[in-house]
């Protein structure tokens, strides 16, 4: 199992790169614009999730401070 191995590590070490042209790593500007883009979306997002998170009550019990119910029926089909 172990020559298996060692041979197979030996026939990857010699490989060499492939990919190393003068442009190899290097990021296009469309790449850019994309997560540029992405980070735009994700901040609206956020921050629309936090406009509708704000319009949401403090809590959603069905009694008011005072004790009384706020007239709304918890009973299924009511």
């Amino acid at each position: 199992m172990n020559d298996v191995v060692l041979l197979a590590m030996n026939l990857l070490a010699q490989d060499s790169p492939r990919n190393t042209g003068p442009d190899f790593g290097k990021a296009a500007p469309f790449g850019l614009l994309i997560v540029v883009l992405l980070l735009i979306g994700t901040f609206a997002l956020v921050w629309s999730m936090n406009r509708h998170l704000r319009k949401l009550p403090k809590s959603f019990d069905d009694t008011q401070d005072d004790g009384t119910t706020d007239g709304h029926n918890s009973e299924p089909g009511g």
